[in-house]
């Protein structure tokens, strides 16, 4: 496993802010090992991603950690002070009108997984988890039905059962609610939970509940996409993984993927291909989340490779 952190920023364009970041890691004896950016013209903003080691990788002898040259040169020592690092990062960041996000990828994040009846993306989330794909603890799925519970039993991940109607749906969510802050969870992932949520849960949780929508959004919102995809003669039919806000289907896109179909496929032909690519943004995004590779702004948000 790495021992590095991640500093992610976003704040407003000006000169000389790639040299000021990455002159006070230097400064802190900081081995970087990935730097990306990106500015919005238009907005006159900035968007940075930094990876920087923070002690050796596990299992690694120090010697090794080092890399080579700038390591016999003294510029990393195998132990950086993070605390001190992000003491002494803040008054640049108040200087800079920066927001910005200092973790160590050492930390997983705690991940509730909901779904409702259909079990496709939930089955590949925990298959990928299993192997060590995605870099998190799963102390919880919850479901409005049972359909789910054998699977995250195989799994050995407890199993909450909430069903939810219109009437109940207060209810419910003060109950889930409840069961999150209980787990301490820091990201709720939608895979295919057929519930909309509250403005007051997704308040609870900004930026931080991911959602997979069975349609290249903005076409065909709503909870028939491929029927009405069908209805229009598609020639190509997608999926969307976005973060969730207030407005159905309207929230940040993390990523999207389509596949091509054609007049002889029926609804039933577009469902099943429509798995597959539910399947892969859902996982593709949260992965992105877990790295530490995104940032929202507006209602748009930058991927960092």
């Amino acid at each position: 496993m790495k021992n590095t952190a991640v500093l992610l920023i976003d704040c407003p364009d000006r000169r000389g802010l790639v040299a000021r970041v990455a002159g006070l890691l230097f400064e802190h004896g900081a081995n970087i090992l990935h730097a990306d950016q990106h500015q919005d013209h238009d907005l006159g903003l900035f968007f940075m991603r930094v990876e920087f080691a923070i002690g050796p990788a596990d299992g690694a002898p120090l010697e090794e950690s080092r890399g080579g040259d700038a390591a016999r040169a003294g510029a990393f020592d195998g132990n950086f002070d993070l605390e001190g690092f992000r003491t002494a990062f803040a008054p640049l960041a108040r200087e800079l009108a920066m927001r910005w996000q200092l973790s160590s990828t050492a930390r997983k994040p705690r991940v509730a997984l909901f779904c409702s009846q259909y079990l496709h993306c939930m089955a590949d989330l925990l298959y990928r988890w299993r192997t060590g794909e995605l870099a998190c603890e799963i102390p919880v799925i919850v479901s409005n039905h049972r359909e789910v519970e054998k699977l995250a039993g195989f799994y050995g991940i407890p199993f909450e059962c909430v069903p939810a109607t219109a009437a109940t749906r207060t209810e419910a969510e003060a109950l889930e609610l409840a069961l999150l802050e209980g787990h301490r969870i820091e990201l709720v992932v939608l895979a295919r939970y057929m519930q909309i949520l509250s403005p007051a849960f997704v308040q609870r949780y900004p930026a931080a509940i991911i959602n997979v929508h069975h349609s290249f959004l903005p076409a065909f919102t709503g909870a028939r996409p491929y029927h009405a995809a069908h209805a229009r003669g598609v020639k190509l039919i997608g999926a969307t993984s976005h973060y969730v806000t207030e407005v159905l289907d309207d929230g940040p896109i993390i990523e999207q993927d389509v596949a091509r179909i054609s007049h002889r496929d029926q609804v039933e032909d577009l469902v099943a291909r429509g798995r597959d690519l539910e399947r892969m943004v859902l996982s593709r995004a949260v992965r992105w989340h877990l790295d530490r590779r995104i940032l929202c702004y507006g209602n748009k948000t930058v991927v960092f490779d």
